[in-house]
Parts: C-alpha cells; structure tokens; sequence
C-alpha cells in the first residue's frame, strides 16, 4: 500500500506516521529524514538538495521529487510505505501521481489528521524551556508547579520564538494556503480518510488503522 499522511502542524502526523507504519510493516518515509540524511550522503541528487539547505533555502519541489521517489524505489520499500511530509503543495502531489503512473502503481489511501485550529494552537502555543536545564514544560499537559519556574532547578521559563502563539499562527496559514488544498484533491480521487486526531496517542493510531482498514 502506498499511504499519505496529510495533518497541520501539530496535528501528531510524525508519531502516527511511524506508529502505524509498525503496525501494518509498512515503511516510514519522512522528506524531514531524508533531508537530513543528505548531510551525509555524496550522491549527485544529494549535493544538490544540500547546496540549498547550507543557504537556509528551502530545497525545490523538483529536487525533494526525486529525493522521495528514489528512496520509495529501495527494495524494502516493496511492501509499501506511509509518506510523511510529502507531498507538501498540489505540484508534488501531480508528479507523484504521475511518476507512480508509469510504474503502474497508485496511492491507495491518504489520512487527513484532523484537528481544531484552537487545540492545535494550545499544543504549540503552550511550550515553555527551562534556560538553565531545558526541562521542557506545557501550559497544559505538564505545567510547573510554580509559574515561570523550572520545578528541577528553579530557573526561569521562557519560549522559543517559533512556539509563540504568533509564529504558531502563521505555519498553519502556511499549512491552510498550500497544504489544505491536497484535501480537497485527494478527495476528488475517492482515498480521503478523514480521522479524529484529538485523544491519546492510542486513541487516535487505532482510528487510523480501523479507518484504513475499512477503507481497503
């Protein structure tokens, strides 16, 4: 099977991603992976994609293209794989198709992590650092027991620049402008799995699997 994991940042989509893929031994491909494992590749397509990452630019679809269908042509990737992140806009999501076409091959299903945008902006929104120890803390699921202090080793809490509720807000319109399209797309091809992504880990991993199951 060939699946895809669509979900807003937040939404749990890597830890579903490779949860479920052990459980139905599918493999995980994620472009985060593959992006980073380029670092310490010497192949052509790898030099490419690093040659922008060294700039801090984003790397282009028609490389990150390549970089995914090549890892998806490995042998262990036979038996099917979960994509994570990827495709990321309607471009890469019509070359894959096409590109799948040619091998006589096809995505079967994609799951669509649904989440309320206020949920997903307390996830994000509600992480706190400890600058002295970088014990991790959430306004929510793990608050300190005195606000603005580290329970470890009472130093000051604060929040990283891109867990602001402000920088929160813009990856998901981000997410909403070039991502959220795919649902729509998707859709119109009959595979969409909308799931319920609020809940326990567990909750949530088995609605996938009960909804890609059905879905076969």
């Amino acid at each position: 099977m060939y699946i895809i994991f669509l979900g807003a940042p937040g939404a749990g989509k890597g830890t579903q991603a490779v949860r479920v893929a052990q459980e139905l031994k599918l493999v995980h491909v994620a472009t985060g992976d593959l992006l980073r494992q380029v670092q310490e590749q010497g192949t052509e397509l790898a030099k490419e994609a690093k040659a922008y990452m060294d700039k801090g630019m984003l790397v282009p679809d028609e490389i990150t293209i390549r970089m995914v269908l090549s890892r998806i042509a490995e042998p262990d990737c036979q038996v099917g794989v979960i994509l994570d992140g990827f495709p990321r806009n309607l471009n890469q999501a019509e070359v894959l198709d096409k590109s799948l076409a040619e091998k006589d091959k096809a995505i079967d299903k994609v799951v669509s992590i649904m989440i309320a945008e206020q949920e997903l902006l307390d996830r994000l929104g509600g992480r706190w650092i400890c600058r002295e120890c970088q014990t991790p803390y959430h306004t929510v699921n793990s608050p300190p027991r005195v606000p603005g202090k580290c329970d470890r080793c009472g130093g000051e809490l604060y929040q990283r620049d891109d867990d602001t509720v402000e920088t929160v807000k813009k990856r998901l319109e981000v997410y909403s402008s070039e991502t959220a399209p795919l649902i729509d797309y998707y859709s119109q091809q009959g595979k969409l799995l909308e799931v319920d992504g609020e809940g326990s880990i567990e909750e949530v991993g088995q609605r996938i699997v009960a909804a890609l199951q059905r879905g076969r």
